[in-house]
C-alpha cells in the first residue's frame, strides 16, 4: 500500500487512555495492530477498545482517513456490519421478556403476509439461524439490483421479495446456516406486535436506556463526522465509506456506532442488563454454529450471539464485515469486561484473491490475542 508522507508517519501511532500505562499484554497487542496495518492486503487502520469495569483503554494503529491521516478515535462513527444482528436480537428478546413476543412464536402467527413455506419457523430459530430461511444477500437478483441502485432505498419487505418464492433450505431446527434474512424478519415481527417502527424500538429498548447517543440505524448512505472511513486497498485504495444505502442490509447489517459505544452495548447485552430470566437463559443455550466472518477459537451459536472458546477463556458477542469494515465485539458473561476490535477494510476468509484471506488469518489470530489481553 502506498500512502502520502503524512499518512505514513501516522501509521504506527498508539493511543492508550490518557494517563494509563499499558501492561505487557497490552503492549503486545499494540504491536500486533501495528503489524496488521503494515500487511499487504491489510486495513489502513485498526483499533481495540478494552473496557474493564469503569475503566477503558483504547489502542490504535494506522489511520481512519487515508487522505488526511486522521487517527482512529473511540467516539468516531463507523459501520458495525453484522454486529447489527445483536441489536435486533436485543429488541426481540426485550419484547419476549416483557411478554409481547414469545421465542416460540412462528412467522405464520405474527407475519402471515410472509411466504407460507416459512410459516413454521419460530423466533427462536430465526435468532439462532436454524430456521432454514434463505439469505437474500445470496440471490443474484438482489445483487444485481443492489449494484444498480447503490444510493437508493428499499423496504424490509422489498428485500424479502427477492427470495419470496424460495423454499426453506432445511426443516426448521434441523441444521444451522447463517442467513441475513433472519434478522429482517425479526425486525418485522417486532414491528407487528408493537405497532412501532424498528428504528423507534431500537431507540426505546436499547440505545436510549444504555445512553448510546451515536448508535442508530440510517436508511441512507451517509455517515456523519467524526468518522472512521472504510476502504478497499487492492488493487488501489478506494474509499467505500458512503458506497451504498444501509437500507439494503437494514436490521441485518446497517447500524452505525462508535468503538466505545459498541463495547458498552455488548457488555450490557451479554451481561443481562437489557433482559433477564428465562429469556436470558435461552440466549445462552448453544449449539454448533459460526459467525461470519469467523471469530477466534471454537465457535457456537446462541440467540443473536456467539460463544468463542479461546485458550484464555470464553467470551460472547458477534462479528461482522461490510464493504470497508470488519468488526469483532465480545464480553465476558457477567458483562464486566468487553472489547471491540475494528479494522477499516473488509476482510474475509472467502474474499477473492490471496491477500485479503491471508490478512484475515492474521486478524483472526489478533482477535484471540485481544481476548487474552482483555481476560489477562
Amino acid at each position: 500500500m502506498i500512502f502520502a508522507a503524512a499518512v505514513l508517519a501516522a501509521l504506527l501511532v498508539a493511543a492508550p487512555t490518557a494517563g494509563a500505562a499499558l501492561t505487557k499484554q497490552e503492549r503486545g497487542l499494540q504491536n500486533r495492530l501495528e503489524q496488521l496495518v503494515e500487511l499487504d492486503g491489510g486495513p489502513p487502520g485498526a483499533s481495540v477498545v478494552l473496557q474493564r469495569g469503569g475503566k477503558e483503554k483504547f489502542l490504535r494503529a494506522g489511520v481512519a482517513d487515508v487522505d488526511g491521516g486522521a487517527p482512529f478515535k473511540r467516539r468516531k462513527h463507523m459501520r458495525i456490519a453484522s454486529v447489527s444482528k445483536a441489536f435486533s436480537g436485543a429488541v426481540a428478546m426485550s419484547l419476549a421478556a416483557e411478554g409481547r413476543l414469545s421465542l416460540d412464536d412462528t412467522i405464520g402467527e405474527i407475519r402471515p403476509d410472509l411466504p407460507v413455506d416459512w410459516w413454521p419457523v419460530t423466533l427462536r430459530q430465526l435468532l439462532s439461524h436454524t430456521g432454514g430461511v434463505p439469505s437474500f444477500t445470496s440471490d443474484p437478483g438482489f445483487l444485481q439490483y443492489f449494484g444498480d441502485h447503490l444510493h437508493g432505498e428499499i423496504s424490509k419487505l422489498g428485500l424479502i421479495d427477492f427470495i419470496a418464492d424460495e423454499d426453506l433450505k432445511f426443516p426448521p431446527g434441523s441444521a444451522y446456516e447463517y442467513s441475513n434474512t433472519d434478522n429482517i424478519i425479526i425486525a418485522l415481527m417486532a414491528e407487528e406486535v408493537t405497532g412501532r417502527s424498528y428504528g423507534r424500538l431500537l431507540r426505546g429498548l436499547v440505545t436510549r436506556p444504555l445512553g448510546l447517543s451515536r448508535t442508530y440505524l440510517p436508511s441512507d448512505w451517509k455517515l456523519p463526522f467524526p468518522r472512521i472511513d472504510g476502504y478497499d486497498t487492492l488493487p488501489e485504495i478506494d474509499n467505500l465509506t458512503t458506497c451504498c444505502s444501509m437500507s439494503f442490509v437494514n436490521a441485518s447489517g446497517g447500524l452505525v456506532s462508535t468503538p466505545s459505544e459498541l463495547t458498552t452495548f455488548t457488555r450490557a447485552y451479554v451481561g443481562g442488563e437489557l433482559f433477564g430470566g428465562a429469556t436470558r437463559r435461552a440466549q445462552f443455550s448453544f449449539r454448533s454454529g459460526y459467525s461470519e466472518p469467523p471469530g477466534p477459537g471454537e465457535m457456537s451459536t446462541g440467540l443473536a450471539m456467539f460463544r468463542y472458546r479461546t485458550r484464555c477463556g470464553a467470551v460472547f458477542g458477534h462479528s461482522g464485515n461490510f464493504p470497508g469494515y470488519t468488526q469483532f465485539t465480545v464480553a465476558t458473561r457477567n458483562g464486566r469486561r468487553g472489547l471491540t476490535f475494528t479494522a477499516n477494510r473488509q476482510l474475509d476468509p472467502n474474499a477473492p484473491g490471496i491477500l485479503a484471506p491471508q490478512a484475515f488469518r492474521v486478524l483472526r489470530k489478533d482477535y484471540g490475542r485481544a481476548v487474552c489481553t482483555l481476560l489477562g
